[in-house]
């Protein structure tokens, strides 16, 4: 193989959101302030900066007040103020109101599509003079002789299925750098490989994840109301499966919907895609929706381990900051806030480093955060999603305590397990029967998928690796049905029959980078790897 094409900076950031975006501007802020140059750089495989970001989004601006004080006069798209919080208990027919707890008090936060805020960070960062690389993926860490981290490689275009190249091939450049910051959100390529690589994991508890899907919709304006927040948590669910919904009213007459489902689910025929088109059929939630017409479709995988499940952060070169690291603030239901902040802390590290003497190569970044209101935001939070384990009932009676009895002091932390060890075989477990979409206010993957303008470059190699191709059809199929064709939202994963023998389909253009398989494989059987820089979904205004 020829040499690669190379370029030199400060920093490499991979990954254009929240995180990687609010390090990136904080550290241009920094060398602002002491009238130094500082190259900085951010990859994104997105085709453009935003268009692989989903989230609800409740918005709490603690982190950007500290980042871009004057926010407002920048025009930064925070335009719905929340007006009122509800909380609410289904069961088939019914809904009961719930006190709010305090954590879920959404008092001066905003509605917002963190699509389009990640899109105005993005010109922040730029305007400061960011390198900004959208549809480009990193796809290898580069490592030093003496084993710290060099920097990334960006992945070739034009390989095709067998291989080998096409007319359209161009290779990968390395970025290097003094410094590589992992900013990829939840379940990360190559976070996991540094993870691996340099034992992150070590005395820590397992990663847990949930994994959200979404729609957006515009509503008739009687149905509508500007600011207003609504959770939900009962049925569709039963009471040992961790989950919830929202509903958020957003400006134009648009609201965002959304479910969530821990990914520590046991029955196999669980299909949360299935589960979300059933609860917008509640007669409670089916008003909202009535008249009005879909506008977007999402999914993506969310990282709920909390505080007792972050990683070392800090290695040789490198760091973890975001979603990469875990820092979802998972009763609050919000992480924008707790993953630019980790950006922001990490840029503080890096440039104390490379202003000093001697920089080092592994920072003091885990000291500082954990002196910041990050890190007692998400401590005293801790014990409230692994105590759900323990059915529907006692994790909410047990998180009531927590919070006002305990107010998050408690003297234990609880643990949690690895969410693809938790599916009981599918001769234990019982046949969910899900209705036929109507195509008006339910609907199906494909359909779904569509209108998440996925696409992937035909002819390429298939992202979604298999490590044993008979794992799926020996040990998925007979012990567990295949439940990888139910717990992927865009029906990447299908099992065909040829001349009677079964075989898993991987319809891997389909795919909208959510990262599940990965997760929730029971065998650990399947290796999601970045395709082609550019491909995947293109969210607007999620």
């Amino acid at each position: 193989m020829a040499d690669r094409e190379s370029m030199e900076y400060d920093v490499v950031i991979i990954g254009a959101g929240p995180s990687g975006l609010a390090c990136a501007i904080k550290l241009k802020q920094l060398a602002s302030d002491s009238g130094r140059e500082l190259n900085v750089c951010v990859v994104e495989k997105g085709s453009e900066v935003g268009a692989h970001t989903l989230s609800g989004a409740v918005i709490e601006t603690r982190a950007l007040n500290e980042l871009l004080p004057d926010w407002k006069k920048l025009g930064a798209p925070l335009n719905t103020p929340v007006t009122e919080d509800r909380l609410l208990f289904l069961t088939k027919s019914k809904s009961y109101s719930l006190p709010t707890p305090s954590y879920m008090n959404n008092h001066g936060n905003y509605i917002v599509s963190l699509g389009n805020v990640v899109r105005w960070l993005g010109e922040q960062a730029e305007s400061l003079g960011v390198e900004i690389y959208p549809g480009f993926a990193a796809t290898e860490i580069l490592f030093h002789d003496d084993g710290s981290v060099k920097g990334i490689a960006t992945g070739d275009m034009g390989v095709g299925k067998d291989g080998e190249h096409t007319d359209s091939y161009q290779q990968g450049i390395e970025l290097h750098a003094k410094q590589t910051v992992f900013a990829e959100g939840c379940r990360g390529s190559l976070t996991k490989v540094a993870i691996d690589r340099f034992n992150l994991r070590k005395g820590v508890q397992p990663q847990t994840y949930g994994i959200g899907i979404k729609e957006l919709w515009e509503v008739t304006p009687e149905q509508h109301e500007e600011g207003l927040v609504i959770h939900s948590t009962g049925w569709p669910l039963d009471q040992t499966t961790y989950g919830g919904s929202f509903l958020y009213h957003l400006e134009n007459n648009q609201v965002a919907v959304g479910f969530v489902i821990g990914l520590d689910y046991k029955n196999p025929y669980l299909s949360p895609f299935e589960e979300f088109q059933r609860f917008k059929t509640h007669p409670d939630i089916r008003k909202t929706f009535e008249g009005g017409r879909r506008v977007s479709y999402g999914a993506r995988a969310i990282s709920e381990g909390g505080y007792q499940s972050i990683p070392r952060l800090s290695f040789p070169g490198g760091l973890l900051i975001g979603d990469s690291a875990g820092f979802l603030n998972v009763p609050k239901i919000k992480g924008s806030h707790t993953a630019m902040k980790s950006g922001m802390v990490a840029a503080e590290s890096i440039y104390t480093s490379i202003n000093a003497k001697q920089s080092k190569r592994t920072l003091d970044y885990s000291h500082r955060l954990s002196n910041s209101w990050l890190w007692t935001e998400l401590k005293q939070v801790r014990n409230i999603r692994p105590s759900f384990r323990w059915g529907f009932w006692l994790g909410m009676i047990y998180s009531a305590i927590d919070t006002y009895v305990l107010r998050g002091r408690a003297p234990w932390t609880l643990k949690h397990h690895e969410d693809h060890k938790q599916l009981i075989p599918s001769r234990k477990a019982k046949k969910i029967d899900y209705p036929k979409p109507d195509g008006v206010l339910t609907f199906d993957r494909l359909t779904s998928v569509f209108i998440s303008n996925t696409n992937h470059e035909e002819n390429q190699t298939c992202h979604l690796q298999l490590k044993n191709d008979v794992t799926p059809i020996k040990i998925n199929l007979s012990e567990y049905d295949a439940p990888e064709q139910r717990y992927c939202p865009a029906g990447v994963y299908e099992i065909i029959t040829e001349e009677t023998i079964p075989k898993l389909q991987i319809n891997a253009q389909n795919c909208v980078h959510c990262k599940t398989c990965d997760i929730k494989d029971p065998t650990q059987n399947i290796n999601w790897v970045p395709p082609e820089g550019g491909g995947g979904p293109n969210y607007p205004n999620m």
